[in-house]
């Protein structure tokens, strides 16, 4: 969606270069523009070449989108998840903003279960995600004033389970009932309108901070209801 407007789009990936090469070649072969960049963004040097990377090709950055989650791999480290979903993302702003021009925008990727932390059960296999997630978005919303004096703002997409994800399939392999809960609530949102509020957000006209939610609505009538 990005590169049909005629972005030129970066795929970051930390070990499956080959799917990574596949979509920038399917972006390529539909008249896009796109490339890869192999990167941990939990380890901190990576991150850093990551975005040295970038710049070294394309002299600045005008859209991030930190779309990376992770905490329910088998064997994952007790702090994983606080590590990539909270710290890295933090990291990787801090990396990227010197190179982002004015007008430029963040997009944080989050689920309602992270975003309504604290309001809303949480199955609890599921806990470390919420919380981390959280905690990464909390510190990015910190930020808010350092990244609105150099123009840039954040944006934030929540969404109820996406289905067909990989964490939708981890936590029916482990806890087939809170899937099941979300969606006796009603259909699941898909990727394509999913990623579509992703793309959305890297334009649309909106204060910093602001949340669009895609699905859920049982959630958006708890934060209604707090408001």
């Amino acid at each position: 969606m990005l590169a049909a407007r005629g972005d030129h789009v970066v795929i970051n990936y930390r070990e499956k270069a080959k799917r990574a090469d596949a979509l920038a070649e399917s972006i390529r072969q539909a008249g896009g523009s796109a490339s890869t960049v192999g990167a941990d963004i939990a380890d901190a040097d990576s991150a850093r070449a990551l975005l040295a990377a970038v710049v070294d090709q394309f002299g600045r950055l005008d859209v991030l989108v930190l779309n990376a989650s992770g905490g329910l791999e088998r064997n994952a480290a007790p702090g994983y998840a606080m590590a990539l979903n909270r710290d890295a993302q933090e990291r990787l702003v801090r990396l990227a903003v010197p190179h982002m021009p004015s007008g430029a925008r963040i997009v944080f990727v989050t689920s309602h279960q992270a975003h309504f932390h604290g309001r809303k059960p949480v199955p609890a296999d599921y806990e470390p995600i919420a919380a981390s997630k959280r905690a990464g978005e909390d510190a990015l919303r910190a930020m808010i004033p350092e990244l609105a004096a150099g123009g840039i703002a954040l944006q934030v997409v929540s969404g109820d389970m996406i289905d067909g994800t990989i964490i939708v399939q981890l936590l029916e392999r482990r806890n087939p009932d809170a899937v099941a809960a979300r969606r006796a609530q009603g259909d699941l949102p898909t990727v394509t309108e999913f990623a579509t509020a992703v793309a959305a957000a890297t334009t649309a006209l909106a204060e910093p901070g602001h949340t669009t939610y895609i699905g859920g609505r049982d959630y958006l009538e708890a934060r209604e209801t707090v408001s």
